[in-house]
């Protein structure tokens, strides 16, 4: 009876230290953890998929981005680089990485910058924020903020709306933030191409505290915008209005009325509608 009562207490006091030293080793405090959300679908060119890959390797090597870090509180932020098409396409190309120095900046760009570039089908936004959301705690940061930083070149066409996913994301104390691709702002070339995308990210995508969208308009763009928003991400600055979203425009006027967030799902059933009526 000695020998099991003792081999009982030695089994609890196992699981009590293993209990409490789980989250004591995982709570890594962190000014940020970010998730890089980047679209991969077919809708996006080869070059502009490889344009915005090298875009971010390029912003997270500016001695700007490390200032930003190294400005924060603590000093460190939790960086994860996830890729994304249809509804139940999304893929973590970069894990969760401790960001403490120019060093681990470099080597996160240098792992980045080796990686394939995947490229699927439909373009679900509510599933890249659903997924993305879902990230954060996963690995025992715990950061002041958390923010996912999406970008597309186009509307939510799978899974479910937009903005169910980013209320729900909003609501669990995310901050979502747009990084809206138009190379071709006058013109459709695609099936699902929409006018405005910039509008559209700001009504249905965006949420959150001083969240914001800041447009890419042409290839040469795609460097410094996603340097200029991973800067004001990190540093957590925002104009005076930070209460509201933000449209941060470059050359088109925007217009006044609230996009339609289901624009997508609408045009992907005409699609099918009239493949099926061939």
């Amino acid at each position: 009876m000695w020998a099991y009562r003792t081999c009982m207490v030695a089994l609890l006091a196992a699981v009590v230290t293993f209990g409490t030293a789980a989250p004591s080793r995982a709570q890594q405090a962190v000014d940020l953890e970010l998730v890089l959300a980047v679209d991969v679908s077919w809708s996006m060119d080869l070059d502009e998929q490889q344009l915005q890959r090298e875009g971010y390797i390029s912003a997270l090597r500016d001695p700007e981005v490390w200032k930003a870090i190294s400005s924060g509180g603590e000093g460190r932020i939790a960086l994860m680089y996830v890729e994304w098409a249809g509804q139940l396409i999304q893929q973590i190309v970069m894990p969760w990485t401790l960001i403490d120095s120019p060093e681990a900046l470099e080597t996160f760009a240098s792992r980045l910058e080796k990686m394939p570039i995947s490229r699927e089908r439909m373009t679900s936004l509510s599933g890249a924020i659903d997924f993305s959301a879902r990230q954060f705690g996963t690995q025992g940061f715990v950061g002041k903020r958390k923010v996912i930083d999406v970008s597309g070149d186009g509307p939510n066409n799978s899974g479910g709306p937009v903005e169910v996913a980013r209320d729900k994301a909003v609501k669990e104390g995310v901050v979502i933030n747009g990084l809206p691709i138009i190379l071709k702002p006058n013109q459709r070339s695609g099936f699902f191409d929409i006018n405005n995308l910039d509008k559209y990210y700001t009504d249905c995508v965006i949420g959150g505290f001083g969240s914001f969208v800041i447009p890419v308009r042409a290839r040469s763009e795609f460097a410094p915008a996603i340097r200029r928003k991973l800067i004001l991400e990190i540093a957590d600055l925002s104009p005076e209005d930070a209460a509201e979203p933000r449209l941060i425009p470059t050359q088109m006027s925007v217009p006044e009325e609230r996009s339609d967030c289901m624009i997508g799902e609408k045009l992907w059933r005409m699609y099918i509608d009239g493949r099926f009526r061939e």
